[in-house]
């Protein structure tokens, strides 16, 4: 069984892989956009992508804790993580802004789905994960 640190850079790398896909589903919905920096400038100012900052905040988040050298990574703290990416993935009684555009692109672009998928097995691979959740048919 990976250790915890490996774990959250696994987790890391898939989420990571999931907000691409998520940012090029939305630029192709955007159209043409221009130089990387014009890019750049859409995803941080443009309102059309103000909900993936929610992801790429959990990103920055991961990143800087496996930044910190000094302290461990415990099993505790992958959990806690995936709680975050489980709560702001999966729909809730009020669907937001970001539920809706989520689940259009996941309807909508096959590689954000391949991508949910991809992370969905990750968390089912964590130790503590219960039996029942060790699938990928569910969408968050």
């Amino acid at each position: 069984m990976p250790e915890p640190r490996a774990q959250l850079k696994a987790m890391s790398a898939v989420l990571r892989r999931l907000h691409k896909a998520l940012v090029e589903s939305e630029m192709a919905q955007f159209g043409a956009v221009g130089s990387a920096f014009d890019q750049l400038q859409l995803l941080t100012s443009h309102p059309q992508f103000a909900w993936l900052q929610q992801i790429s905040a959990i990103l920055v988040s991961i990143d800087e804790r496996l930044d910190d050298k000094e302290q461990d990574v415990e099993q505790a703290t992958v959990q806690a993580y995936k709680g975050q990416i489980e709560w702001q993935l999966a729909p809730g009684e009020n669907s937001s802004a970001f539920h809706q555009k989520y689940l259009s692109a996941l309807q909508d672009s096959p590689a954000v789905a391949m991508a949910h998928g991809e992370l969905r097995r990750q968390f089912a691979s964590l130790p503590g994960t219960p039996a029942g959740d060790r699938h990928d048919g569910d969408t968050a």
